[in-house]
């Protein structure tokens, strides 16, 4: 279900002006019309939607905020950094042009961006 208010994105995200969108089970939450007819920032959110339902929605908000913040703490607090490394993200971000991605996606792919993100960690030491 799609709702269209800058004003409740704003609440939801702190004021965060580059957000565009938000999955929050079962709503997507847009900033403006214009945003919430985006095919791309659409198809970003569905991705959300689906590991949700996976995660079966609280879990998927927990594992979301713990990997946010280890993040965070590991990036020095630079947001864009924590938050483009959040397992969820990554796989949303990679798949978002692929419009026929649901279709295809097999169950739990997140965790193929997970096992990606701690490869890539584990080299760094």
């Amino acid at each position: 279900m799609r709702i269209v208010s800058q004003l409740l994105l704003s609440i939801l995200t702190l004021n965060n002006k580059n957000v565009l969108a938000m999955a929050l089970w079962p709503f997507v939450i847009y900033k403006d019309k214009k945003t919430s007819e985006n095919a791309v920032i659409r198809n970003h959110e569905k991705i959300h939607h689906r590991q949700q339902i996976e995660l079966l929605i609280l879990p998927f908000y927990i594992w979301y905020f713990i990997e946010y913040w280890v993040g965070m703490f590991k990036c020095k607090f630079k947001h864009e950094i924590a938050y483009r490394n959040i397992s969820f993200e990554m796989e949303a971000y990679d798949q978002e042009r692929n419009m026929d991605y649901l279709k295809h996606r097999p169950y739990f792919s997140s965790w193929k961006y997970f096992k990606i993100k701690i490869k890539k960690n584990a080299k760094r030491t």
